[in-house]
């Protein structure tokens, strides 16, 4: 739980500094800004994707993953959910609100929550949520110059969020093998990387949210082939 605790602290404290400082942020700074953590969580994506020792089950898992997702349309989902959410919640009920909504639903929607959440859970290993309270404390900053005081309420809901998640993945680890873990951690890793790209704002949109599925995949197919030729 101490990544979740760290990052419902960093939000916070990033609101606060936010609205401390707020105008004081040029365009170009948060760019720049941005570009820099998103090559970090590429980083993280690759150190977590090279720890594989069978191609095979990622690139399958990935595939299947991604054709489950897109059936599902899981990313659309995602986004119809929060778009939906925003106008209930925002309509009328003033800038606080608003910025409470908004926040909640960046920080607590995506793939890095999910994965860290579950890397936290299942080793031990705070790293992609620690780099994640990185991320959402900057936004927060930028957040709350614009939206106000709003924006801190939203680490309850990610602490309860992520924290859930943290301490489901810590129940099942029991009937992990160290292989599906490190199977489920190296296709995890490349949405990690996904995500990085995607922060660069580039042409390129890579649909990690229909992805997701793969992380799972990952675990059935190490389970059922311990030994799957790669």
């Amino acid at each position: 739980m101490l990544g979740t605790v760290i990052n419902a602290a960093a939000i916070i404290v990033g609101t606060l500094l936010g609205n401390f400082l707020k105008g004081r942020f040029s365009e170009n700074v948060r760019d720049t800004v941005m570009q820099g953590l998103s090559l970090t969580v590429m980083l993280i994506g690759l150190s977590m994707a090279i720890k594989t020792q069978n191609l095979l089950v990622v690139t399958i898992s990935l595939v299947l993953g991604g054709i489950l997702g897109e059936v599902l349309e899981l990313e659309e989902r995602l986004n119809m959910l929060g778009k939906r959410l925003e106008e209930r919640f925002s309509r009328g009920d003033g800038d606080f609100t608003r910025a409470f909504v908004s926040a909640s639903l960046i920080y607590c929607v995506g793939a890095m929550a999910i994965m860290g959440a579950i890397q936290s859970g299942l080793t031990g290993n705070h790293g992609i949520l620690l780099i994640k309270s990185i991320l959402d404390g900057v936004s927060a900053v930028v957040f709350s110059s614009s939206m106000g005081i709003g924006v801190a309420f939203s680490a309850l809901p990610v602490f309860l969020y992520q924290g859930s998640i943290t301490l489901a993945a810590a129940f099942v680890k029991g009937f992990l093998t160290d292989a599906i873990i490190k199977e489920m951690t190296a296709t995890g890793g490349l949405l990690i990387f996904g995500i990085g790209i995607n922060m660069l704002e580039t042409n390129v949109k890579i649909k990690v949210g229909n992805l997701l599925p793969a992380i799972f995949i990952a675990v059935f197919l190490t389970a059922l082939f311990p030994r799957l030729p790669i």
